[in-house]
């Protein structure tokens, strides 16, 4: 068959996004902070851009902490390591440990051979001979070293490391050891081949590959770390006689206007000051009518997100339903991919305390009675206050938690509690029993 050059002509369709509509999606995930830095950015670009400070508004005091309130262990560590080194959060812990003379002393040689990420890449058998240990000193020393906060520290590998971690939530069951062993293939995308070497189906694959991004893969890095600021409310939720009100923070959101006077103080004598002028102009009027859509989507998105979880406002976590955002996409007629932008670094304020916007959408739980479901968010702390209710020398076993769970009408599988439970950051049974019996004989 011969070849010869043709032309064709053919007709398509496709989505052409300008710049300015890429901006305006960029605008709308930006916090209000983030927002302002934005916009005063402009003006030192934009002579026509004026701003103006916006009247404060009063929204309810923002207790300190996030949303459930909760004191975790990982906030702990965050607030010491503010102040002190890596080696010297070890160095403490080993001293507290009951250990003989040897392993103190090995201990502390490996703590101080930590890298800031928390590893230990010297290889133990060179540590050993620098400093005339034994081979069994080293290991009991690295034993202890493992046994210390944040767990991971004095891991040799990721896979270490992630083991560590997983060890301690009681998480690291075979299917778990055989996806460690074989973490190359996820950066390959071979998922099928990780459901057959460990020996679960598609949607356990995605679980547990979740619950390894979920862990802290360079745990040391907690330490020396800039301290976490304070979120700042984009949204007030206040209560009055008329029920709820949403409200934008406009104390972060100042006024924009065109300063149409300093357009007169320009001039246009010349054709590059009137093109100036005309680029200058439209630009800023393109910010102002972009503020203001980015405004009203926002207190729309917000507004229908209360109106949904109007219980919580009222009752507190345990109270929210089920929500996704494709269901508030189709509430207020807008694409989801808007509402994912607008939960995107935004923050709500109330009466129960300072939230993201995502943490009011919640995947749901079925119900055992074939009732209204139940949201995932509720049924976490369902779990956390099970725990904290629990004997100290009886601590409740996942399975023991998925029977309760089911005795008030929840339809839960035992890894969706153990998965749970490890977002909470609750240890395992055995490993509470240990630290609440360890604590009462102190």
């Amino acid at each position: 068959m011969a070849l010869s050059p043709r032309m064709e002509f053919r007709q398509q369709q496709t989505l052409v996004m300008t710049p300015q509509l890429q901006q305006s999606i960029k605008l709308l995930q930006m916090s209000n902070v983030e927002l302002a830095e934005y916009v005063s950015a402009e003006v030192e670009k934009n002579p026509l851009i004026d701003i103006r400070p916006a009247a404060p508004l009063t929204g309810p005091a923002a207790p300190g902490g996030g949303g459930s309130g909760d004191t975790t262990a990982d906030d702990m560590i965050q607030r010491v390591a503010a102040d002190t080194t890596l080696w010297e959060n070890i160095q403490a812990q080993l001293r507290f440990m009951r250990l003989d003379e040897a392993t103190l002393e090995a201990a502390l040689i490996l703590a101080d051979e930590l890298e800031d990420d928390g590893y230990l890449r010297v290889p133990p058998q060179e540590i050993a001979e620098r400093h005339r240990l034994t081979m069994p000193q080293i290991a009991r020393g690295l034993r202890a070293v493992q046994a210390c906060e944040p767990t991971g520290v004095g891991a040799r590998t990721l896979q270490e490391c992630l083991a560590l971690q997983l060890r301690e939530r009681d998480r690291l069951d075979p299917a778990m050891e055989a996806l460690l062993a074989n973490l190359h293939l996820t950066a390959k995308g071979r998922r099928e081949d990780l459901e057959r070497l460990c020996g679960v189906d598609a949607e356990d694959i995605s679980d547990m590959l979740d619950e390894l991004r979920a862990l802290d893969p360079k745990p040391g890095l907690r330490f020396g770390a800039a301290p976490v600021q304070a979120a700042v409310p984009d949204i007030y939720v206040t209560r009055g006689p008329a029920g709820l009100s949403v409200e934008l923070n406009t104390e972060t959101l100042p006024r924009v206007l065109v300063d149409n006077a300093y357009v007169a103080d320009l001039g246009s004598d010349t054709t590059s000051a009137r093109a100036f002028i005309s680029e200058c102009r439209s630009s800023a009027n393109w910010l102002v009518r972009a503020l203001e859509q980015r405004a009203r989507t926002i207190l729309k998105v917000a507004t229908e997100i209360v109106l949904q979880q109007e219980r919580f406002f009222s009752d507190g976590v345990a109270a929210m339903r089920p929500l996704t955002q494709r269901a508030v996409a189709d509430r207020i007629g807008v694409h989801e991919s808007t509402i994912s932008r607008v939960a995107a670094s935004k923050y709500l304020a109330c009466d129960q305390g300072v939230f993201e916007l995502r943490f009011f959408f919640s995947s749901a739980i079925p119900s055992a009675s074939g009732g209204e479901a139940h949201s995932a968010t509720a049924v976490q702390t369902r779990i956390r206050a099970m725990v904290e209710a629990e004997k100290p020398a009886k601590p409740l076993s996942d399975d023991t938690l998925v029977a309760l769970l089911k005795e008030e009408g929840i339809d839960i599988a035992r890894r969706t509690v153990a998965k749970y439970r490890t977002v909470l950051g609750i240890p395992s049974s055995v490993e509470r029993r240990r630290r609440k019996i360890g604590l009462s004989g102190i």
